[in-house]
């Protein structure tokens, strides 16, 4: 609990110097607002707790398991299942998407309906979910294959760059922000535990080298697929 007090201390330091020596206001409901954050404490710390009980030897659990089973196929299954599966039912990502369809029907890009609009939202959801699932299979083979995640990384970017130049205007930043509601609470612990497993499991990989970066992958990916969703939707 000291420890999640003391990573949430610059936040609570910023918002009350901006409350009281630029705004120079107390704040509303300053009870609720106490209340509030012992309750964002408390909940950090159980969040904390569990992923170091549940979720990390979980994912370094299974990464083992495919290692040592030495079946490339499942391993991607898997791994396309676990970046599908926690991002098609993240919350920001279902928030982000009804938002877009709004921005999209306001900007007579579709029909001004209810169904088109829930049919455009769940569509760029399927489709940034379908683009992390991919993304950690291309991680997973990055690990695998021990290729230089340096150059993929710059290819990507450079994707996103010429992409960019022919989508419409009106989709171009919810694609940039799409590759951060990607990075849900769920996702990168279950992500990084399985890199981290996969590199310790393989002979000559480092877990500190090797085991990360699936994350960068599942943030640039989500990007060119929406902004290709964006072209021919």
């Amino acid at each position: 609990m000291t420890e999640s007090l003391r990573d949430l201390a610059p936040i609570i330091l910023v918002i009350a110097f901006f409350q009281i020596f630029v705004l120079q206001q107390p704040p509303d409901n300053v009870v609720d607002l106490l209340v509030g954050i012992i309750f964002v404490i408390i909940g950090l710390t159980f969040f904390v707790f569990g992923l170091e009980m549940g979720l990390f030897p979980i994912g370094e659990s299974m990464a083992h398991a495919f290692a040592r089973k030495g079946s490339i196929v499942w391993l991607l299954i898997f791994a396309f299942a676990l970046g599908f599966g926690t991002t098609v039912a993240e919350p920001a990502l279902i928030a982000i998407s009804e938002e877009a369809s709004e921005v999209a029907a306001g900007a007579e890009l579709i029909a001004l309906t209810d169904e088109a609009m829930e049919s455009y939202a769940t569509g760029l959801r399927y489709t940034v979910a379908l683009s992390v699932g991919v993304a950690i299979v291309i991680g997973v083979l990055r690990i695998v294959m021990n290729w230089s995640i340096h150059y993929m990384i710059m290819i990507g970017y450079i994707i996103v760059v010429i992409v960019t130049g022919f989508a419409p205007d009106e989709i171009i930043g919810i694609a940039y922000d799409s590759g951060g509601v990607t990075t849900s609470t769920i996702t990168v612990p279950l992500v990084t535990a399985l890199g981290i497993g996969l590199a310790s499991s393989i002979s000559g990989r480092s877990p500190m080298i090797d085991g990360f970066g699936l994350i960068a992958f599942a943030s640039l990916l989500p990007i060119i697929f929406v902004l290709i969703y964006g072209i021919l939707i």
